[in-house]
């Protein structure tokens, strides 16, 4: 049922949904699509209602609007702000350089006034001008960067950002283009932890961080990542402007990104940075005994094995232990900001000491406390990270890290985002093995149905499993109370027509050895018979490059390889000559859209299951199965049919596509779990009939040629 025309704050009456959309498609010049129009609805009756909605729309439906629109009619309607997170830059320029400015112009005459609309980040993304005034406190190292003589690489960036800095209006990091380095980004930007405070800074009227969160204030619709949105859910201090509804685009991340920003590292270099950002504020003897405590961490990661950690030796919970306390004490003798303090420069140093003596004494009390003795009770992993060997860079060359994360952020997620706004999450893959239970756990979503699928019900009946384990205490039975719905919008393509799953039954498993002979051979007349137009995904950059290598001396056609130049020019030239091949690994799987002829096949070289030596997600699984759920499918299966769905998904990306999804790992066809899988890919007509589709691919071939 379409909403009623509802009056605004302004007494101006404000059109239904329907007709708002209706005129934001014919401004655009586009045409409706039911999808949209199906999805548009669902989103307001989220709205509307406080249930939570994952939906999942296909390339082509047009999701960018059909939450948009709806979003907005709330905010206007309600004088309120509705945040829209996203995972990738490319899809925030998207939605602020170009869906949000024309719905903005379109919507005007029937809202009765202009939509507002701001991109929000995190602090650290913003130029900081007290620190390009007063550069980084206490950082020894960097001295002389500017003189004439001694001027290094990274004292020419810094040099640069100091000269960008007189003339951006932003101070966003993603505008200075080319970009810089994060050694040189660190000496002109700060933490929220370190920031002074508006009212402190003497360059508080001018900070490009407070101007931006300012604008986000006054707008209807704020524009921000999943990190930004973790740091608001994981952090005392609030961070994105009041708002009621959050609509998670590229929802199939968020896990991952809430992960991230809720893991902690600690090393011996960190450590000793610490005591030498406090060490000129408290007494010598204080910051020396945390310098030689860090000193001793160093010393005794070296001798560890890299790797997940699943036992604490007594030698390092004892260097911990040193650390903390050594660590607390400094924290004591630095004290709490003082009112009276006059001295912007000298409050700046305390502050920065002071974030990074927090972060050393609560990621060593955190990495403490993760050793419960019963597994199922854990709610951290902890892994020393090692460089390894024959490293090689630029870059000065990792140290021996100690990082924890959570096991699952379920928990998190339910209590400060689940259980305090509507949330709409949307991506066009949030089906895994026919059900969206698989990722709703991963959310912290309660149980919705049965899975369609025995496997997706296992793999959701798993996490289900580990949704309660990281919820805060007592939380639980809340459970109840969180509503949900799904809505798969569908996708315009006619999967069944346009697409070809082939998957390379003949072959033998994949080993661990690199690539045999016969996947070589098989990529090979692929590639041939198709004519190049060739995406090559892969599930290790040692695989692509392995391919790239032994195949360039064999092909007729271009071969290039992710890690040849930069990304964003290699998919430009692959888009670009219609008969270039393109190798590359996961960015490539989420992050490649070339429609037309230039993309006629997509190769999968194995099912991308997790490294059996992934520290999270073994956790995670042996989490799963210690509560008595398949930990397999749980997380491993869930883990490759996501990746299988997004790396699938770059094949159809207008209505005039056509080509093959060519899968090489046989245990696709062969394997128990292959069910779950394929029926997480798109309905592609299936075959494991090589000849035909080669046959099919010299076919595409000529066709594009002579539409050429």
């Amino acid at each position: 049922m379409p909403s009623p025309d509802l009056l605004n704050q302004n007494d101006v009456r404000v059109p239904d949904t329907a007709t708002l959309l209706a005129a934001a498609v014919k401004a655009i010049g586009g045409a409706e699509r039911p999808g949209q129009v199906k999805m548009a609805e669902a989103v307001e009756r989220a709205i509307a209602t406080g249930e939570h909605l994952a939906a999942q729309a296909g390339t082509g439906t047009g999701k960018s609007l059909a939450y948009l629109v709806p979003a907005i009619r709330h905010a206007v309607d309600k004088g309120t702000t509705v945040v829209v997170s996203t995972a990738t830059i490319a899809l925030q320029r998207q939605l602020v350089d170009r869906d949000l400015p024309r719905l903005a112009e379109a919507l005007t005459p029937l809202l009765g006034r202009e939509p507002k609309y701001a991109i929000l980040k995190g602090r650290r993304n913003y130029l900081c001008l007290h620190r390009v005034q007063t550069g980084a406190p206490d950082e020894p190292e960097e001295e002389g960067l500017f003189d004439p003589q001694q001027l290094s690489a990274l004292g020419r960036q810094v040099k640069r950002l100091n000269e960008w800095a007189e003339e951006t209006a932003t101070g966003d990091r993603d505008e200075l283009v080319p970009g810089v380095s994060e050694q040189a980004w660190r000496q002109v930007s700060v933490t929220a932890r370190e920031c002074l405070g508006a009212q402190r800074c003497p360059q508080g009227t001018s900070c490009f961080a407070e101007l931006a969160r300012a604008e986000a204030g006054e707008a209807d619709i704020v524009v921000t990542n999943h990190a930004l949105l973790a740091i608001d859910a994981l952090e005392e201090f609030q961070v994105l402007p009041e708002h009621d509804v959050v609509i998670v685009d590229e929802a199939h991340e968020l896990v991952d990104r809430v992960t991230s920003v809720a893991t902690g590292a600690l090393s011996g270099p960190a450590g000793e940075a610490a005591a030498r950002r406090c060490g000129r504020l408290i007494e010598d003897g204080l910051a020396d005994r945390l310098k030689e405590a860090a000193e001793g961490l160093a010393l005794i990661l070296e001798d560890l094995p890299a790797g997940r950690m699943d036992v604490l030796s007594p030698a390092l919970g004892n260097t911990l232990a040193v650390l903390r306390d050594a660590a607390h004490t400094c924290l004591t003798a630095l004290g709490g900001d003082r009112k009276d303090d006059n001295d912007p420069a000298g409050m700046a140093a305390r502050k920065a000491a002071r974030s990074a003596l927090e972060e050393l004494h609560d990621t060593a009390v955190r990495v403490l406390e993760s050793f419960e003795p019963e597994i199922a009770a854990r709610h951290d992993v902890v892994w020393l990270d090692k460089p390894y060997a024959g490293q090689t860079g630029n870059g000065p060359q990792r140290p021996p890290t100690l990082h924890v994360a959570p096991i699952g952020v379920g928990g998190l997620l339910r209590e400060a985002l689940f259980q305090t706004r509507t949330t709409i999450l949307t991506s066009a893959t949030l089906t895994l093995g026919g059900s969206f239970e698989p990722l709703a756990r991963q959310w912290g979503l309660p149980p919705l149905n049965a899975a369609t699928d025995r496997d997706a019900k296992a793999a959701a009946e798993g996490l289900a499993k580990t949704a309660t384990s990281d919820a805060p205490e007592g939380k639980n039975a809340e459970d109840k109370e969180i509503r949900w719905a799904c809505l798969d919008a569908g996708s315009p393509f006619d999967h069944g027509r346009a697409g070809i799953l082939y998957v390379a039954r003949h072959l033998p498993q994949p080993g661990r050895d690199g690539l045999p002979d016969a996947y070589l051979t098989e990529i090979t007349e692929l590639i041939e018979a198709a004519g190049g137009r060739t995406l090559g995904l892969f599930s290790s950059m040692r695989a692509a490059r392995q391919a790239a290598d032994e195949l360039r001396g064999h092909l007729t056609h271009p071969l290039l390889c992710q890690g040849d130049d930069s990304t964003s020019l290699l998919v430009k030239r692959f888009a670009e000559e219609e008969r270039t091949s393109l190798f590359g690994t996961l960015s490539l799987w989420q992050g490649v859209d070339v429609p037309g002829p230039a993309l006629q096949l997509v190769i999968m070289d194995r099912i991308p299951f997790p490294r059996p030596d992934d520290p999270v997600a073994s956790a995670r699984q042996r989490a799963v199965a210690a509560r008595g759920g398949n930990g397999f499918m749980a997380v491993a299966a869930t883990h490759a049919a996501l990746l299988l769905a997004q790396g699938a998904g770059r094949l159809l990306r207008s209505m005039s596509d056509r080509g093959v999804v060519a899968v090489l790992d046989p245990r696709l066809a062969t394997a128990r779990y292959g069910t779950f899988l394929k029926s997480s890919l798109p309905p592609f007509w299936a075959t494991t009939d090589p000849e035909v589709v080669r046959g099919a691919l010299r076919r595409l071939d000529a066709a594009a040629a002579a539409g050429a």
